[in-house]
């Protein structure tokens, strides 16, 4: 049976670009409404979490600038010392001189580079809350239009926006609080969100069969070869996520598979004759050429779910299209780069042509890891943290990913459904974590 991507009616997880975001107000009418509510919740946001300083509120044109001036009334009603400057007339040696500056400059959708007045404000900062993004932060991409400050928080309303989730954004932005200011979520739904932050409501993960059996739970073979202890790193994480058999394929290689790990040394077409392998994993530590043998061998027989990764990729450098056919790949930024060509300053539209061109999920991995189906839906990991940087890990998500398809997910929930699980295995191993320690954890944190 396949999962679908699960989109929760109330649309949690959306995000909104800023051009959706735009279009929202629009629908929704009321500004003057929705602004108070914005106000209302910077000012309350403030007050929970600083100390009664002298503030001083920097104001922009547009609605940003309106959302501040309305947190300023709400501050002073309660007794806080505050000042309202238009950026364009403010003094740097002021914004130095106040206990809190808030950013209420420019919103999520500034599309040009911030002037030198603005930066040398923005600079001048000691203890900044940003509304809705800290200025000269694309909402967007995350990508910094010049200069964009640090925030000790920033205060975002009705959904969040990918350059929160996207880095450097979400770095920039400390932590981000996302605010009801009353936008209806029928709005939200005909805007028509296609990005999401990643998390268990947009995944189910299947239950186990009462009556099953380890054939029945699914097998996934994984090609081994002159490195082998990522295949098995691999496998080990296939076992423990559910997998009911987990095959080691090792023409020459002996990995030294873990007690339950099946070492085959069967040649390739002897393998394919078993028409239950039907789970394959290729490229972790395999070799380059042998990858791309391997790949093409496996690409010629219908019916077979393949995750690509690590060597099967640069295998194909230069000629993505040779990977049509592959049910998930699973590129770093190097391997991608190879494949592609440049990442470039929008991570999704990256994400998002390289799915389209494969008719692969794409899991463009990093701390900001963005998976994108080919018809478009793009999806962002936020729990990773970053002791998850370490050798091997890539292995363990590949046969966590395979996995998680032997047991009937649809490619592209089983790939946002092993990157956050990924993420929650390492965040449960903490600081000091290696990429072994993780399958031991997964096998508690993947039954349905």
């Amino acid at each position: 049976m396949a999962y679908s991507f699960e989109r929760p009616e109330s649309f949690t997880g959306a995000l909104l670009t800023p051009v959706q975001m735009a279009q929202a107000d629009a629908l929704a009418g009321d500004t003057a409404r929705l602004m108070e509510a914005a106000g209302r919740a910077i000012a309350r946001s403030i007050m929970r979490r600083c100390k009664k300083v002298p503030v001083l509120v920097l104001a922009g044109p547009g609605n940003n600038g309106g959302d501040g001036r309305v947190a300023a009334r709400y501050l002073a009603w309660e007794g806080w010392p505050v000042r309202v400057r238009d950026f364009r007339t403010a003094d740097p040696a002021e914004v130095a001189r106040a206990g809190l500056v808030v950013d209420a400059i420019f919103g999520a959708g500034l599309s040009r580079d911030l002037d030198e007045h603005t930066i040398s404000l923005l600079r001048a900062a000691k203890n900044l809350v940003a509304v809705d993004v800290p200025s000269g932060l694309d909402g967007a991409s995350g990508q910094v239009r010049g200069f964009a400050p640090q925030a000790a928080f920033t205060v975002t309303f009705v959904r969040k926006k990918p350059g929160h989730l996207l880095f450097p954004g979400r770095a920039l932005c400390g932590e981000v609080l996302l605010r009801d200011i009353g936008m209806p979520v029928s709005i939200i739904g005909r805007v028509g969100p296609d990005i999401w932050e990643n998390s268990p409501s947009l995944f189910t993960l299947p239950p186990r069969d009462t009556g099953g059996h380890k054939y029945t739970s699914g097998e996934v073979t994984i090609l081994s070869g002159t490195l082998p202890g990522a295949a098995r790193l691999a496998a080990m994480a296939a076992r423990r996520a559910g997998a009911g058999m987990v095959s080691l394929a090792a023409a020459d290689a002996s990995p030294l598979p873990e007690a339950g790990i099946i070492l085959r040394h069967d040649p390739l077409d002897r393998l394919l004759e078993d028409p239950r392998r039907l789970h394959w994993v290729v490229g972790p530590g395999l070799g380059v050429a042998a990858a791309g043998v391997a790949l093409a061998r496996l690409l010629q027989t219908p019916g077979l779910a393949i995750l690509a990764d690590a060597d099967a990729l640069t295998a194909c450098a230069g000629t993505p299209k040779k990977l049509r056919g592959v049910c998930v790949i699973t590129p770093h930024e190097g391997e991608f780069t190879r494949l592609f060509g440049t990442i470039g300053p929008d991570k999704i539209a990256a994400a998002r042509r390289a799915a389209a061109l494969t008719g692969a999920v794409t899991v463009l991995k990093g701390p900001d890891t963005v998976i994108a189906a080919p018809e478009g839906t793009a999806v962002i990991n936020a729990n990773a943290p970053p002791w998850l940087a370490t050798g091997g890990t890539g292995d363990v998500l590949s046969g966590l990913i395979a996995a998680l398809l032997t047991r009937g997910m649809a490619p592209f929930p089983a790939a946002c459904a092993g990157v956050w699980l990924h993420g929650a295995a390492a965040q449960e191993a903490g600081p000091g974590m290696l990429a072994e320690d993780l399958p031991s954890i997964l096998g508690h944190i993947t039954q349905g």
